[in-house]
């Protein structure tokens, strides 16, 4: 993963402590993911007694860093060395696959 530093992202239409020099256009890195029958049946159970299910969290949290690879590597691809106002969205596709979606501006940024 890339850090902030090397890649700065901000969910603001700025990044503190940056100038931006040039706006390279719309970026989006997208992932879908199936849930598994495993998944489905140990969530299944937990969702009779309640509590987190740690299947989900954990899939979910790394789609969301597959996602955000995505769209780094897609502004890095416009010429772009940063992102701003970076959004998540998910959408569940069917029963069994989740849609993770990040997208942003990918912009060209100098430390100020």
């Amino acid at each position: 993963m890339v850090s902030v530093d090397e890649f700065p992202i901000s969910t603001a239409n700025d990044i503190p402590g940056f100038k931006i020099l040039e706006t390279k256009g719309f970026v989006y890195g997208l992932t879908v993911r199936s849930r598994g029958a495993g998944g489905q049946i140990g969530a299944g159970v937990k969702s009779l007694f309640g509590g987190e299910i740690r299947q989900y969290v954990t899939m979910m949290e790394e789609s969301r860093d597959d996602a955000l690879e995505r769209v780094i590597a897609h502004a890095k691809e416009l010429g772009a060395n940063g992102i701003i106002a970076i959004r998540f969205d998910s959408n569940e596709i069917s029963n069994v696959m989740q849609e993770i979606l990040v997208y942003g501006t990918a912009v060209v940024v100098e430390k100020e």
